[in-house]
């Protein structure tokens, strides 16, 4: 009896191309965690319309060839960085840190030598006191919300609730925003394609799809439970087929820890939620072939259009606050925040949407208590920009293990 593949054993990794039409191959991939992992090859298929005496069809023709790949993983930091920074048009960068004298009240953070906006910190940001003698160790290292920015203070809260203690000015000490972010930049867009390959190792089949660019990401934040992230890719080349591993001796899979909607924060409009339930969105790079051609089966690029951003979020009904600011047409944020635990420096992946406008809110009814879902759409925060409070962008990810 044949053996037949078996999930378990089944290996996805992408490795980066160096440009279109040259898939990758060898050492340097990377292995992907996951929930699923699905590319195909697809082809469009023309029924004949003839008719004939014996009454019957004369079946179907192919046509152009493309392949597809959906990926559903659970949220954590590092895992995705790579595919978020091709979806998003730009690599993962570090901020500049500030170093200089130091001072700490229960809601701020000051340094008196150093211009946190011509440095890039931003409202959204997770920033941490990464060096200086403190005498108070829950200054140090602890995750710190920026709610707002001037040159030299950042206010804001701790993402785990603590409570920062009154100290400083602390010579030497260095304030810096953790990890490292990306956000729909204004030029330079990145056109990052992959090669993703699906090895089966038990029964030593492989399957490579060349060519690959992410055209949209889905995070889902339930009101109990792991965060999710699915993944669209579309590819232009015909996949392979063999016996073989393509993306050899790749590095292995992150071990960061699943981010759960019971560890973090989220900020509407810069306070802090107690009563949100849960809440999605998409970020949809519009990617569509070009294409077909007369003369071959395969397109010959993919149109990248704007990056679009919508969602949801529901919310304990407690008051008409966000139901005005959806009447009204006010343009709010949002700021989410997911953490590996409730250490003081725990790994984080967070998303930032400066400029948001509600489209909806419709309650529910019954004997439960009530919830009003606020759908939204994002855009570009015109009113941001270098040395301003916030990201001139759509959307900014920061990840702390990027």
């Amino acid at each position: 009896m044949a053996q037949i593949g078996l999930g378990i054993n089944k290996v996805t990794v992408i490795k980066a191309q160096s440009g279109l039409g040259v898939p990758a191959t060898g050492s340097g991939g990377q292995v992907l965690r996951r929930v699923t992992s699905v590319a195909k090859e697809t082809s469009a298929s023309y029924a004949t319309n003839e008719i004939l005496s014996h009454n019957q069809s004369t079946g179907v023709q192919l046509g152009s060839r493309s392949t597809e790949w959906a990926l559903d993983g659970e949220l954590s930091p590092g895992t995705y960085s790579t595919l978020l920074a091709a979806l998003l048009r730009k690599a993962f960068t570090a901020t500049t840190a500030s170093t200089g004298n130091v001072t700490v009240t229960s809601t701020s953070i000051a340094c008196g030598t150093a211009d946190f906006l011509t440095n890039g910190f931003k409202i959204g940001d997770v920033a941490r006191i990464t060096a200086g003698t403190f005498a108070n160790a829950v200054n140090r290292d602890n995750n710190f919300l920026v709610t707002g920015v001037t040159a030299g203070t950042l206010t804001g809260v701790t993402v785990n609730g603590t409570t920062l203690i009154a100290e400083g000015p602390i010579a030497a000490a260095t304030v810096t925003v953790v990890g490292k972010k990306s956000i729909v930049p204004l030029t330079g867009h990145t056109d990052t394609l992959f090669t993703v390959e699906e090895w089966q190792k038990d029964i030593a089949e492989s399957e490579v799809f060349p060519d690959m660019r992410i055209g949209k990401a889905d995070v889902s934040i339930p009101a109990s439970g792991n965060a999710t992230i699915k993944f669209e890719g579309k590819g232009l080349g015909v996949r392979t087929l063999g016996t073989s591993q393509v993306l050899t001796t790749p590095t292995a899979e992150t071990t960061t820890p699943v981010l759960t909607s019971a560890r973090g924060i989220l900020m509407v409009n810069g306070v802090e939620s107690s009563l949100v339930t849960s809440a999605s969105f998409s970020v949809d790079g519009t990617l569509a072939a070009i294409g077909p051609v007369v003369g071959s089966n395969f397109a010959p690029d993919m149109s990248r259009g704007k990056v679009m951003v919508s969602g949801t979020f529901s919310v304990a009904y407690e008051d008409h606050s966000l139901s005005t600011l959806f009447s009204s047409e006010t343009k709010l944020s949002l700021t989410t925040i997911l953490t590996a635990d409730n250490t003081n420096a725990a790994d984080f992946t967070s998303f930032t949407m400066s400029a948001i406008k509600l489209t909806g809110d419709s309650p529910t009814d019954g004997e439960a208590g009530i919830i009003r879902t606020f759908p939204f759409t994002a855009e570009i925060n015109n009113l941001g920009g270098a040395a301003l409070a916030n990201d001139k962008t759509i959307i900014t990810v920061q990840d702390s293990a990027a």
